[in-house]
């Protein structure tokens, strides 16, 4: 069996419940001929993009079955015929595929770094007093800070 999609446009000439009863008939019609319904939306009223069949708007409605694909024909006629239906189309629901990521080259931040040569000078580890030392220097006190926005403020 195939997902399919009917879409179809009813005249603006009825009223909105008639317009229900018409989309449970479409129901109706593919279940009885042994089709599934898996989405159903109620027409809604829609103005058209551009006129059809001298109609400016309608009931716009989707319905999403599966049926074997025999039967469409058959639907496709029936849907035909009723003069109240304006347009409809019905579409082939493709399961969607879903994608492997693609590869790319590594860039220079994606490689691995090279190996460290002898010539390079190993760099020590800092040691509690360096660390203490850095700390002392980084401290900045608030008269020092009052005295360069005084300087800079021309003050």
């Amino acid at each position: 069996m195939k997902t399919y999609e009917l879409t179809y446009i009813i005249t603006p000439e009825i009223t909105s419940e008639e317009a229900e009863a018409k989309s449970k008939e479409f129901e109706s019609l593919i279940q009885g001929k042994e089709g599934v319904i898996i989405k159903h939306a109620n027409p809604t009223a829609k103005a058209l993009a551009y006129p059809v069949g001298k109609k400016a708007s309608g009931f716009f409605g989707v319905l999403e079955f599966q049926s074997e694909p025999e039967i469409i024909n058959d639907l496709r006629e029936a849907i035909t015929k009723d003069e109240k239906v304006v347009r409809q189309m019905i579409t082939v629901k493709e399961a969607v595929k879903v994608r492997k990521e693609r590869r790319t080259k590594p860039t220079e931040a994606m490689k691995e770094p090279e190996q460290k040569t002898e010539e390079e000078p190993k760099k020590e580890a800092p040691t509690k007093d360096l660390l203490e030392k850095e700390k002392e220097k980084s401290k900045v006190e608030l008269k020092d800070i009052e005295q360069s926005l005084d300087e800079i403020l021309g003050e």
